[in-house]
């Protein structure tokens, strides 16, 4: 990446801006080879995902402001957090099973939250909302639920929608009169999806799957009638 990134025109012109869309492409594709239990394809895609990591840090290394970091730091990084999350194995906590793992995890996270001065905002703050939307709604669920937010309040207000969108704040800056009833109707299927231990992502992209084969199968039959 080094000598890429120095001998090469198209490497060299690269910001975090413009690899922003490879960043994401590469992880549905090993998404993809994943579902579809290629072995050797997934291995391929996981290569492609490791060179964005180490493209974003080789970027990153070289700026001089003070906010610079290589693949060394960032490998860093996640060993320290993973080694803090996980007393139970490198420290003294006891734990029973999986659960007891999950709610220390949670509470270790909450912890490093508060430190730097975060709460409620924070933990919903950093849901990246460039996400597709379904595993977006499914994410801020999942945090607010860690953080003690009622499950109610996933239930949201359906109001008129004129153009079928969801409708914006209120004027008075109060909140918002609702979304449209098919946003909200989406919005309480990823709920009942997580109430039933399922991702509502993938398993709207098994629907999807499922969709085109049946296409698939209906094209072959209308070349057979047609030959």
């Amino acid at each position: 990446m080094d000598t890429l990134r120095v001998n090469c025109p198209w490497d060299a012109r690269q910001t975090h801006r413009s690899l922003a869309p490879y960043l994401l492409e590469e992880c549905y594709e090993a998404l993809e080879a994943l579902e579809g239990g290629d072995e050797s394809a997934l291995r391929d895609e996981l290569g492609d995902v490791l060179l964005q990591v180490v493209f974003h840090a080789r970027v990153a290394a070289e700026r001089n402001d003070g906010t610079g970091f290589d693949i060394d730091d960032v490998a860093a990084g996640i060993v320290e957090k993973l080694i803090r999350r996980h007393p139970h194995v490198f420290g003294d906590v006891q734990v029973s099973g999986p659960e007891d793992v999950k709610r220390n995890w949670d509470a270790i996270k909450a912890a490093e939250r508060g430190a730097r001065g975060g709460a409620l905002p924070t933990a919903l703050g950093s849901v990246p909302f460039g996400q597709p939307a379904l595993s977006l709604a499914a994410q801020l669920q999942r945090r607010a639920e860690r953080a003690g937010v009622p499950a109610e309040l996933a239930d949201l207000p359906a109001g008129p929608a004129a153009d079928g969108h969801a409708a914006g704040a209120a004027a008075d800056g109060q909140e918002p009169d609702g979304v449209s009833q098919i946003g909200a109707a989406l919005f309480s299927l990823v709920a009942q999806a997580r109430a039933a231990g399922l991702d509502p992502e993938l398993e709207l992209r098994a629907a999807a799957r499922c969709y085109r084969d049946r296409v698939r199968h209906w094209a072959e039959e209308q070349d057979g009638e047609l030959a």
